[in-house]
């Protein structure tokens, strides 16, 4: 990378640099039974930097700090790097390799385009990683489609390459002039011995957009998660927004998660409703309603909370 960064800086004067920061809190609470959770939070934050070494070439670095991690009676805050790549343009042709954005839901985080309030439901319920290290590959075939694919880890940002094994995927996004967008994805992940099952993803996803108003809704499976064999779930979500004021969105979003064979006991239904205001150039608010429903049992209570989502962006 280094030695393509003084050749290529030599043929062009166009480049330039910009810092990454990205800053994730809240402040939430919960009623009736879950009255007691509450409190703020420092959901994650981004920190960064990325180059530009010329019209092809950037580069791109940014450390990944989460949520605390609980560990005994202590918490601690974990940081990871995120995204450690550099990007390569030219003509239809768009190639990343490093620690790189994953395809499986990349483009559904940008679709729901509310991420620092939650992930799309891929993220939300752990049905992959949405960083790898690897390479992929975009080609846009035609304005209106365009084909891409992975090779990666397989094990996300956290664990670099662990195990063995490797992650292949393959999508195809199609774009309507009228504002709708289609894209089908899959991926299947190798076990690492002979006692694990290869991990398989589909990811389908509808997008219609205009230029004040967006509708989503995406399909996820997930086969033999962990490697575990016959360990699948399905996961569901539709989503409308709406800008109803220049600096002013408003949104509703339905998820539904199934877990076929309740190994993980994961069966929930949840719904978010909230609206969003910018405030100058650089903040975000967001006061949101959650409401959750256990499917397993009629026995645990829903589930109400109240959140105050924010972003800091630069």
């Amino acid at each position: 990378m280094a030695w393509t960064a003084m050749s290529t800086h030599a043929q062009t004067n166009n480049h330039g640099g910009k810092p990454i920061i990205e800053i994730f809190t809240n402040f939430h609470t919960g009623m009736y039974e879950y009255n007691d959770d509450r409190g703020f939070e420092m959901d994650r934050s981004y920190l960064g930097y990325q180059y530009q070494i010329n019209n092809e070439l950037s580069i791109k670095s940014v450390f990944d700090v989460g949520m605390p991690k609980a560990t005994a009676n202590d918490y601690e805050r974990l940081a990871y790097i995120k995204h450690a790549h550099i990007k390569w343009q030219r003509d239809n042709w768009t190639i990343h390799a490093g620690l790189i954005p994953s395809l499986l839901f990349n483009t559904q985080d940008k679709t729901w385009g509310y991420r620092y309030i939650m992930q799309s439901v891929q993220g939300e319920y752990k049905f992959g990683s949405s960083a790898d290290l690897g390479v992929s590959a975009a080609y846009k075939i035609t304005d209106w489609l365009e084909a891409d694919a992975i090779i990666a880890n397989g094990e996300g940002y956290k664990k670099i390459q662990q195990a063995d094994g490797l992650l292949y995927g393959l999508g195809t996004t199609l774009k309507a002039p009228n504002g709708l967008m289609l894209r089908l994805y899959a991926n299947i992940n190798e076990a690492a011995d002979n006692n694990g099952s290869n991990i398989v993803n589909y990811a389908m996803l509808a997008e219609y957009k205009t230029e004040k108003l967006w509708i989503g809704a995406e399909y996820t499976i997930a086969q033999n998660l962990k490697h575990i064999a016959d360990n699948n779930k399905t996961g569901l979500s539709a989503y409308v927004s709406a800008q109803v004021a220049e600096n002013t969105n408003v949104f509703v979003r339905f998820d539904k998660l199934t877990s076929l064979n309740n190994l993980y006991n994961d069966n929930e239904t949840g719904v978010i409703i909230g609206s969003q205001f910018k405030i100058g150039k650089h903040i975000y608010l967001a006061p949101n309603f959650r409401l959750y429903f256990d499917d397993n049992t009629n026995e645990t209570p829903n589930k109400y909370m109240f959140y105050l989502s924010s972003k800091f962006s630069l």
